[in-house]
């Protein structure tokens, strides 16, 4: 049987981290277009349903940035050792690339809202996906 062979464990946290971030930011922009946004916590105009919207796009951007985080740092390890597959790692790289594509998509439709609540809407979205996302790889590299 081969030996395990790790990258170093700092590597792997800060590469898990970024592509945790990454998915976290994708599905904040993408749950934009479809009226989940962390901005709703600071307009003046809201509805009764604003709040559940808000709660919801929270917890999915946690959700995404954990389970990024967790599984970027997963894969890492497995692919030092040499037991991820070739056709998984296509795999992967055509998720990543339709989800950011679709990110993109989202992100170009013209914009509604104050700018200063967007702009602190998106800081919010980085900094609670850049919290879980390490929460997730350190949970993997332990």
């Amino acid at each position: 049987m081969a030996s395990k062979d790790t990258y170093p464990r700092h590597f792997v946290l800060a590469g898990a981290v970024g592509a945790g971030i990454l998915l976290a930011l994708a599905v904040h922009m993408l749950g934009q277009r479809f009226g989940l946004d962390l901005a709703g916590l600071w307009r003046r105009d809201q509805t009764a349903m604003m709040p559940i919207a808000v709660a919801g796009a929270w917890w999915l951007i946690a959700t995404v940035g954990f389970a990024g985080g967790y599984l970027s740092a997963r894969l890492m390890e497995d692919a030092a050792s040499g037991t991820i597959s070739r056709s998984q790692w296509l795999f992967l790289g055509v998720v990543m690339v339709l989800l950011l594509a679709g990110a993109g998509l989202g992100s170009s439709a013209p914009a509604t809202g104050p700018i200063s609540e967007r702009v602190l809407g998106g800081v919010v979205a980085l900094v609670l996906g850049a919290a879980m996302s390490f929460c997730g790889a350190r949970f993997a590299t332990r």
